[in-house]
């Protein structure tokens, strides 16, 4: 099976997100299942610091009354459009002023350019993969402007973040290269906008989401965002295949980043790593005293807001806190406050840096997610590996990751109140030494790896092709 992934990030090249992680790991695990996988993304700044092959082609992409012209460069199946106007930015999407002001031609470039890489090679994928809003043009052309050159190729849109919908002011319309017959309520228009994510909701042969339950949940007016009348009338294309995560980068085996290394079997060095992570976060080493973490963007989806009203009743408890991640700026600055209020308690860190997040989810006891949505969320997944227990609300991947009681503890209500209850279950699990080992185990001998996703996906696409 031919299959061509197209997605605005993928790591190691490119990432804000989990997307880049998913367009980065599952065209590995689907080449293991026996598939042909090219990946298309574009030549951001930060893809630029690896080291790439320059390829023949020259790609020209039409653009209102015009034309773009892009390089291609590669490496091993990963294919990167270049166009420094367009993608030679500090940011992916925006910078501190917010969202570029031509995000809508910068991403008709990707996704016209990806077409046209694959017309100029020749080729036909069976199966042409897209992800999120930045591309989501691309099962709409396939079924229009690029019909005669894939005649047979299926389209398939991954929604990560429904919040995100490619929204432009319907003047954009022209960059397209679609005509205003097509900016109707059936189709591109949303409230007298162009929405690029319609377009590929109505368009591609099969929509998934990054956890079943959040394939539910979009359906509905509370997570919808207004379009789940058109989410609810393609149900029966709609599935949700959970994300993996990389097993080899995420294992207390193997991690070079922590104090100590342990398994599911010899648990020992999970003590040495929690001792480091009080000594690097100015607390007092007590072993006894469980250390509860944060780790992410401190933004709203993420519940930053009811985790900083339950801050103070939290640290007014034999308990250590401890906060990693950026984001708003007010809620940044709350947290810095609580943790200067309750030295000693709690240590806040804004910054981002991936080797101490390694050491927060190996040292700590409990790892908190009161998240107001999460489509999949990885860092609960993270934590389970690592034997830390997760506290999260039952919402999307985070209610399809964590079983209560037996690898962690969900809560259902969006407040301080029920976060702040879920706490206390699991601190008194906590003091049930045997309980809170059984715990541990039981999450560190879940299965999160991609192939499993993978296998997924291709009974996905082979259903496709068979119709």
């Amino acid at each position: 099976m031919k299959i061509a992934i197209i997605a605005s990030e993928v790591v190691p090249f490119s990432k804000t997100g989990g997307l880049a992680d998913v367009a980065g790991a599952l065209p590995a695990a689907l080449g293991r299942l026996g598939a042909d996988v090219m990946v298309i993304s574009p030549l951001h700044r930060s893809v630029r610091k690896h080291s790439l092959e320059s390829c023949p082609e020259l790609i020209t992409v039409p653009l209102r009354q015009g034309a773009a012209w892009g390089a291609v460069r590669r490496s091993g199946n990963f294919h990167f459009l270049e166009h420094d106007f367009f993608f030679d930015r500090p940011g992916l999407y925006g910078d501190e002023h917010g969202d570029y002001g031509d995000n809508a031609a910068r991403f008709v470039f990707l996704c016209r350019g990806a077409l046209e890489l694959l017309c100029i090679r020749g080729l036909a994928p069976d199966i042409i993969h897209v992800h999120d809003w930045q591309t989501a043009l691309v099962p709409l052309y396939v079924k229009s402007l690029y019909a005669k050159a894939f005649p047979r190729t299926r389209t398939v849109l991954t929604l990560h973040n429904l919040a995100y919908q490619g929204r432009f002011w319907k003047v954009d319309l022209p960059l397209t290269g679609f005509g205003w017959d097509r900016f109707t309520a059936s189709e591109l228009e949303f409230f007298d906008d162009l929405n690029f994510l319609k377009g590929g909701l109505v368009h591609a042969d099969a929509l998934t989401t990054v956890s079943p339950t959040y394939a539910r949940e979009i359906q509905t007016a509370e997570h919808g965002w207004g379009l789940e009348g058109i989410l609810r009338h393609r149900s029966s294309v709609l599935r949700g295949i959970l994300n993996g995560v990389d097993t080899d980068e995420w294992s207390p085996e193997t991690d070079p980043h922590i104090a100590a290394r342990y398994s599911v079997r010899t648990l020992e060095g999970k003590a040495a790593c929690k001792g480091a992570l009080q000594r690097r976060c100015g607390l007092p080493s007590r072993p006894e005293v469980p250390v509860l973490a944060m780790v992410g963007r401190l933004v709203e989806q993420k519940g930053m807001d009811i985790f900083l009203q339950a801050f103070d009743g939290l640290a007014q408890k034999d308990v250590q806190i401890v906060v990693l991640g950026t984001g708003d700026r007010g809620y940044q600055e709350a947290a810095l406050a609580l943790a200067a209020h309750h030295h000693g308690r709690a240590s806040v860190h804004v910054t981002f840096d991936n080797a101490f997040a390694h050491q927060i989810l190996a040292g700590s006891d409990v790892l908190l997610v009161p998240s107001r949505y999460e489509p999949c969320g990885l860092t609960q997944i993270y934590a389970l590996r690592y034997g830390t227990v997760p506290v999260v609300r039952s919402t999307g991947g985070l209610a399809d990751t964590v079983e209560h009681a037996v690898t962690g503890f969900r809560f259902d209500a969006y407040s301080p109140h029920a976060l702040a209850g879920s706490v206390g279950e699991a601190l008194s699990a906590f003091r049930d030494r045997a309980r809170w080992m059984a715990m541990m185990k039981e999450g560190m001998a879940r299965d999160f790896s991609w192939e499993a996703s993978a296998r997924e996906y291709m009974r996905l696409f082979e259903s496709l092709l068979s119709r």
